[in-house]
């Protein structure tokens, strides 16, 4: 589409597994406990999408948005001649598996939504629902900051910590690939399409709804969530109800990164749903 995208592939073989990261922005470190599952009969395929890590970063800002993004993945897999896919997509990546697969399902053999939402309204009153949750003075900080719209204050930032390390990832130490991801998150994507933090989301996706059409994906489909995880089993139930041919599974001891906080036992049920 007229980018460079930096792309990173592991294995061989004509079955292959595109995984895309989440965020928006966030590049495709995190994700790499899934090159695990590449051998000489799975090649795992991940790429930084655009304006995000070492892809080429635009200053157009109104190319980062999801129906662009679905078009870009379409883009990813003719360039690199991958066939038909199995797909998976984390966090936002689920939701943009979800929105590609809408128009080109005919390309996917198997399809993996990884803590990922149908709708951006539900997922919002969810995490809302979440910092009821968390201690009522990290609340009261939350609700003083956000307030005065002061998203970066030092303050703020130590109580959104306490969100994340709940409803993130529970593992007591953060692994280098995710914290890598995290720190380079793409500002200008992540604020142009979703906001200042996971909770507040007021980018050009705040209203993105696509429940109504998940009956139209009739894809063999994985839905995975953990049960901490800030993209709730509530927010997973509604894909699974939604799309006929699908299974869902929750990970008791997981937040939102279930291939860090249950590693083993994640890349065990992406294999044995993948058939390799």
């Amino acid at each position: 589409m007229g980018y460079k995208l930096l792309y990173r592939s592991f294995g061989s073989g004509d079955n292959v597994l595109l995984a895309l990261h989440g965020g928006p922005g966030a590049p495709h470190y995190y994700l790499l406990p899934l090159a695990k599952l590449a051998s000489d009969k799975l090649r795992v395929v991940f790429y930084d999408q655009l304006g995000v890590g070492s892809s080429e970063k635009p200053s157009d800002t109104s190319l980062f948005n999801i129906q662009r993004g679905a078009e870009e993945v379409e883009g990813m897999r003719k360039a690199l001649q991958l066939g038909e896919i199995n797909l998976l997509g984390s966090s936002y990546g689920g939701s943009l598996a979800l929105q590609y697969a809408l128009k080109y399902q005919h390309h996917i053999k198997k399809m993996i939504i990884a803590s990922g939402a149908a709708s951006v309204p539900e997922a919002v009153k969810e995490m809302q629902r979440l910092k009821t949750l968390l201690p009522k003075e990290t609340q009261e900080i939350m609700e003083k900051y956000e307030s005065k719209w002061a998203f970066l204050h030092p303050e703020y930032l130590k109580a959104v910590d306490v969100y994340y390390r709940n409803f993130l990832c529970r593992l007591p130490e953060w692994p280098e690939q995710m914290v890598h991801s995290l720190n380079e998150l793409s500002v200008p994507v992540y604020f142009t399409q979703n906001g200042p933090n996971e909770f507040t989301i007021i980018g050009t996706w705040k209203d993105w709804d696509i429940t109504a059409r998940l009956p139209e994906i009739h894809v063999p489909t994985l839905i995975t969530v953990g049960r901490y995880d800030e993209l709730t089993p509530k927010v997973a139930e509604t894909i699974h109800k939604g799309i006929a041919n699908s299974e869902l599974r929750v990970f008791e001891k997981s937040a939102h990164l279930t291939m860090w906080d249950e590693e083993e036992g994640y890349l065990q049920v992406v294999k044995e749903f993948l058939g390799v």
